[in-house]
């Protein structure tokens, strides 16, 4: 009987060992994190970051309005980057992904940004470009 109870202790020691080193993939307190976001203006910064910084656990958020990149600061313990993503999209801006792939925000989404922030609109990302524009007197 003894003999039985020892060799059943080491099995439950094996796997609760076993448990543990799955377990090991540590995250992040302040881990950092770049994506895409497609946008066109201040105010696409504004709303992007503010999307971001509202998730829970993400700490810093900085949009670039030229290369359109998305910089984190988040705890990885509290989020995850497709949180963050999600809320992003609520707000109605894509998100692109490697080798050409999007997230593309909803319709309803899309619709509710400022008629100047259209970035899916050649159009308007062509008056973009030219950068601050000068209003005539």
């Amino acid at each position: 009987m003894k003999k039985i109870i020892v060799v059943f202790s080491l099995f439950l020691i094996g796997f609760s060992v076993q448990a543990q080193e799955a377990k090991t993939v540590k995250k992040k307190k302040n881990a950092k994190i770049t994506m895409e976001v497609d946008g066109i203006c201040g105010m696409c910064k504004t709303r992007i970051e503010k999307a971001a910084l509202k998730t829970k656990g993400v700490k810093f958020a900085i949009w670039d309005v030229k290369s359109h990149q998305l910089n984190l600061i988040m705890d990885e313990r509290k989020t995850d980057v497709s949180t963050v993503q999600k809320n992003i999209m609520a707000v109605g801006h894509d998100i692109v992904l490697e080798k050409g792939k999007k997230l593309i925000a909803a319709e309803e989404a899309y619709a509710s940004v400022h008629p100047c922030c259209k970035y899916r609109d050649e159009k308007i990302v062509l008056d973009h470009e030219g950068g601050v524009k000068k209003v005539k007197n």
